[in-house]
């Protein structure tokens, strides 16, 4: 007989981890305890050394489904407790905390079993769960993980859901949001004054959106604005809203309901039906379909991830417009005060419920690329569970940018990417992210050494990082754009040294103090340079020209000296252009997208960002092979007027917008791939990494990979973080942390 003691790291509380454990002692003949501490799980264990051994290798090699174990540090320890059995000890609290919280786990299949079954006695209770599923990140307090730490402390269990909690043979073992009609929260539907209204919520909810009324609805991490899928209701949304053209997503009741709209693959099906449950842009299966959903060829959709939204979508509703609930530009609402106060005029009705949301978790969005989960924002499901590097970092905080703001904390050696905050453009996103920033270093215990922001010197991120800095004294490192993009893609495939990037996308401010955005920069996390580019494009009236993208593709025409009755703005434009204060310079490939969108007549004026390209890309003919002549500067700059030239003697000739679109995105892939044999010409580097939010172009994805794998180069993308700005902030700490090595 010996004794065995185990610290264990990682994903271990709230992923049903202890009660796992006690069931495989029990069948091993073991003897000790278990508890959860501020660092993950700590145990002792009493029995023969081939079944204590056998015990860790089960548990290494098969744990629990939810859970993920990092490290097992293990000592035998001398001498015999005598323990008479195994108990799951009260929780410690450590003065140095180290757990991993996990993130929200959408509704199993035994749950919504006993939704729908008449004779349990959760039948149609909304928040029914259990070790398997359920709130965690959006519910916890603090760590430990406990039910005292969460908003489920304010509901005291019964004595049913009391026995299943500490029954061994129960699911629902120590289940920390375990609860019951008569112990746990209630949902109730208030009308459009936010007066509670008698009846059954569900069937009230139902019958408001099947008279065409809009019903803000309270979910995991926030709240959601729901209607008929039907285009006078949908809108009747986009008119309150404030949102003309941009895609709304929808909700199907179920696999079925999916494939009555939507092409759907094995690998769409499967990430559908995951425990993260995100939004997954799926192709129309005619684009003519749903045109005021979703313009483009694509659309969002996701099944439902909570109890409460299978009661929803109860009786024969197959599918919802489920939008997040918030004013132009501004966080997703979570508090039921702010949503009755604020969504007055624009939601009819309010379905909400007691349970208090902890912090604001928007839907993830995801793209399928080669069968795989493809990041356009990460947030519910998956945040906070962290990235794992294969060496220890210090405590650094980085800021990200300003367009899908995001921030990363490290510690030892993992990093903490936060969830979708939203464009850094007002006083309530910035109140939103400082405030989840001090909640990620308190839930984490991070104290960071260093900060590291971007050299953009009007982003609210960078304004939070000098004042913080400051105010703290510490030490701010500065971080170009294009740079931090670079180096998030290379953190995201575990990459050291030196490699070839393209860094594509709208927006970033240059070493040189113009805007960057079509860039081939070759370097590592400690340095780079610029070895290529786009001619600069100028941009008429500044700003003002990425929503006004006519005056781009005119100022293109003109550049390129092509008629510019194309575009007739002329006089407009041609006041703007002689004064070069109101013209500054842009190498950004969003900028290029724009202005030829434009150009072909697909999008002259952009109500949110990007919608030029995204509409672009969908009116592209997918089987059409040609591309234009490709010309650099000798700067290794592409020089886009020999192209546009190509492109409007094409539409002159008559050849359809579709073709002129393709051939446009297959001329850019060249210009990579251009760009990169020289870049391997001069330095013999033959990795690539893509990033840039131009690479949530998937057309241009199921491509340029492609043809620089069959030139012979090794190519990366990203796989656990978004390739748009949201990932900068993970470029930018591993920038910081190698520079801060080295000196």
């Amino acid at each position: 007989m010996e004794r065995l003691s185990l610290k264990i790291r990682g994903i271990v509380q709230g992923v049903g981890f202890r009660p796992y454990v006690h069931k495989l002692v029990s069948e091993l003949a073991l003897k000790g305890f278990i508890s959860n501490s501020s660092s993950g799980v700590e145990m002792e264990l009493e029995g023969e050394h081939e079944a204590l051994e056998g015990f860790v290798k089960e548990l290494t090699e098969r744990p629990p489904k939810l859970s993920v174990i990092e490290n097992v540090e293990k000592s035998y320890k001398s001498g015999l407790v005598g323990y008479s059995g195994f108990e799951i000890r009260k929780s410690l609290v450590e003065n140095e905390r180290n757990t991993l919280v996990s993130p929200d786990i959408g509704i199993c299949e035994d749950c919504r079993r006993e939704l729908f079954e008449p004779t349990d006695r959760r039948y149609r209770y909304p928040f029914i769960n259990c070790t398997n599923c359920g709130p965690r990140f959006t519910i916890i307090k603090d760590v430990p993980y406990d039910r005292k730490n969460t908003s489920m402390s304010e509901f005291p269990m019964c004595e049913p859901c009391r026995r299943e909690y500490t029954d061994i043979t129960d699911r629902r073992y120590h289940a920390q949001p375990d609860c019951c009609p008569v112990c746990g929260p209630r949902v109730f539907f208030l009308d459009e004054n936010g007066r509670e209204t008698e009846g059954e919520p569900f069937a009230l909810a139902r019958k408001c959106i099947a008279a065409g009324g809009i019903v803000a609805v309270k979910g995991l991490g926030g709240m959601h604005l729901a209607c008929k899928v039907a285009e006078e209701e949908a809108l009747r949304l986009r008119r309150r809203k404030q949102r003309d053209s941009k895609p709304f997503a929808l909700m199907c009741r179920d696999i079925d309901a999916v494939k009555r709209i939507c092409e759907l693959t094995e690998d769409g099906e499967a990430l559908l039906l995951s425990y993260q449950r995100p939004i997954v842009l799926l192709k129309k299966r005619d684009r003519a379909d749903y045109c005021y959903i979703s313009e483009n060829n694509y659309i969002g959709v996701m099944l439902p991830y909570t109890p409460l939204h299978y009661m929803l979508m109860d009786e024969g509703l197959d599918m919802l417009v489920m939008t997040s609930a918030n004013l132009s530009d501004k966080p997703i609402m979570y508090k039921n005060a702010e949503a009755l106060k604020e969504l007055s005029g624009i939601a009819d009705a309010f379905l909400l419920h007691n349970r208090e949301i902890q912090r604001r978790c928007d839907d993830s969005l995801c793209a399928l690329l080669d069968g795989k989960e493809y990041f356009l924002r990460r947030s519910r499901g998956y945040v906070p569970y962290p990235l794992s590097l294969k060496r220890g970092v210090r405590q650094i905080l980085a800021c990200g940018a300003e367009q899908k703001a995001s921030f990363c904390l490290s510690k030892a050696e993992h990093v903490f990417p936060s969830q979708h905050i939203g464009d850094l453009k007002n006083f309530e996103t910035l109140e939103n992210y400082e405030r989840q920033i001090a909640d990620f270093e308190r839930l984490f215990d991070i104290r960071p050494e260093l900060i590291v922001c971007d050299m953009h010197p009007d982003y609210l991120s960078t304004d939070y990082a000098q004042r913080r800095c400051e105010a703290e004294d510490l030490p701010l490192l500065q971080v170009q754009h294009h740079h931090a993009h670079m180096a998030a893609c290379m953190a995201d495939n575990g990459l050291e040294g030196d490699v070839i990037a393209l860094v594509w996308d709208g927006t970033g401010y240059g070493t040189d103090g113009t805007s960057w955005g079509g860039e081939c920069l070759v370097g590592s996390y400690e340095k780079f340079e610029r070895i290529g580019s786009v001619l600069p494009i100028k941009l008429p009236g500044g700003d003002a020209a990425i929503k006004r993208t006519e005056r781009i593709g005119y100022f293109l025409l003109k550049e390129a000296k092509i008629s510019s009755e194309i575009i007739d703005i002329g006089r407009e434009c041609d006041i703007l252009l002689t004064n070069r204060a109101l013209c500054p310079l842009s190498s950004g490939m969003g900028r290029l997208f724009d202005g030829v969108s434009a150009i072909l007549g697909i999008c002259r004026r952009a109500d949110y960002e990007g919608q030029g390209a995204v509409l672009l890309e969908a009116a592209a003919e997918d089987g059409e092979s040609g591309s234009y002549t490709v010309v650099f500067d000798g700067e290794l700059r592409f020089d886009w007027r020999v192209m546009l030239r190509e492109l409007c003697e094409d539409l002159q000739s008559g050849v359809p917008v579709s073709v002129c679109a393709a051939r446009f995105m297959n001329t850019l892939c060249l210009v990579g791939l251009k760009q990169c044999e020289a870049a391997r010409e001069k330095t013999g580097l033959r990795r690539v990494v893509l990033s840039g939010g131009s690479f949530q172009n998937i057309y241009i994805m199921n491509r340029l990979p492609k043809m620089l794998e069959s030139a012979g180069f090794e190519v990366f993308r990203h796989r656990r973080v978004s390739t748009n700005d949201e990932g900068i902030s993970l470029g930018q700490l591993m920038i910081a942390e190698a520079l801060s090595d080295k000196r």
